[in-house]
C-alpha cells in the first residue's frame, strides 16, 4: 500500500492578523509546519497551534525562515552561515517550549519560502540550516525537496532526511519548483491538485510544466494553508487519497 504524510504550513498569523485556518486544517493533516516567528507567527499563535495539534495527535514541525516578517520569508537574503545556524536553532527552541507545554515535542524541521528554495542548491546555506538543527536537537528529521543539498547534508550529518512534494506547485524538468514570480507556478485548479496528489503518492512522479513526466518520490505531501478554500481542498485531497488505497499517516 502506498503511504503519504500530509503537511500544511500553519500558525502564519501575527497579532490580530490570521492567514491560515489552523483549526480546520489540523482536522485533516498529519503534520503541522508551525511558523516560528521569523516569517510569521508570534508566541501566542505558536502556543495555540501547538495545543491544537497536540490535542489532535498531529505532529508538530518547526518551519524555520529567514528573518523577514515584512516579506513573509519569501525575499532572497544573504545571511552569514554562523548567524543563520543560530537563528534556525533559536526558532526550533522557541517552538519546543510551546510543544512541550502542550504535552508534545517538535518532531521535525522544514525551511520556509526563500530559505527552502535556497538550500536546494546552495551548499553553504544548506549546511548552516543543518548546523542549526544539530545545535537544537541532533535527532530531528529534516523535510525538504528530493535531491536537494539540504537533504544530502542532513543525511551525512546523521539527521533523518524526509522528501516532500507539492501538488499545487508546478515543477521544472529538473525536479525543482517553478519560482512563484513566474506565470503558472501555482496550480489553481482544485481537481488538478487532487489528481496530482494521488499521482504523486501512488507513482512517485508528476508532469512538469513542459509536459515531461519526472520522478518526485516523496514521503510527505504539502498542502498550502494560505490558498483560497484551503480546508475544502485538503479534505478533498485526503478523501481521494484514501479512496485510492493510499495510507495517510505521519512520517515522524
Amino acid at each position: 500500500m502506498a503511504c503519504i504524510d500530509l503537511n500544511a504550513d500553519l500558525g502564519e498569523g501575527f497579532g490580530r492578523w490570521r492567514l491560515t485556518d489552523d483549526e480546520g486544517l489540523l482536522s485533516i493533516v498529519t503534520s503541522a509546519n508551525v511558523a516560528c516567528g521569523f516569517h510569521a507567527g508570534d508566541p501566542a499563535t505558536m502556543r495555540r497551534v501547538c495545543e491544537l495539534a497536540a490535542a489532535r495527535g498531529v505532529r508538530i514541525g518547526a518551519q524555520v525562515s529567514y528573518r523577514d516578517l515584512a516579506g513573509f520569508g519569501r525575499r532572497a537574503m544573504d545571511v552569514p552561515p554562523a548567524e543563520l545556524a543560530s537563528e534556525v536553532a533559536y526558532q526550533i527552541g522557541a517552538l519546543e517550549v510551546f510543544a512541550r507545554a502542550a504535552g508534545a515535542r517538535v518532531a521535525y524541521v522544514k525551511p520556509h519560502g526563500a530559505l527552502y528554495n535556497r538550500v536546494v542548491r546552495d551548499e553553504e546555506q544548506a549546511a548552516a540550516v543543518v548546523d542549526g538543527v544539530l545545535l537544537a536537537d541532533a535527532t530531528l528529521p529534516v523535510l525538504g525537496l528530493p535531491g536537494s543539498r539540504l537533504l544530502e547534508l542532513a543525511a551525512k550529518a546523521g539527521l533523518p532526511a524526509v522528501t516532500e512534494a507539492f501538488a499545487d506547485r508546478a515543477y521544472t524538468d529538473a525536479g525543482t519548483l517553478v519560482p512563484r514570480t513566474e506565470m503558472g507556478a501555482v496550480v489553481s485548479d482544485p481537481e488538478a491538485v487532487v489528481g496530482r496528489s494521488v499521482e504523486l503518492a501512488r507513482t512517485g512522479s508528476v508532469v512538469s510544466r513542459s509536459g515531461t513526466r519526472i520522478e518526485v518520490r516523496a514521503r510527505s505531501l504539502c498542502l498550502h494553508g494560505d490558498t483560497p478554500g484551503a480546508v475544502d481542498l485538503a479534505q478533498r485531497v485526503r478523501r481521494r487519497l484514501e479512496e485510492s488505497g493510499v495510507d495517510v499517516e505521519a512520517f515522524a
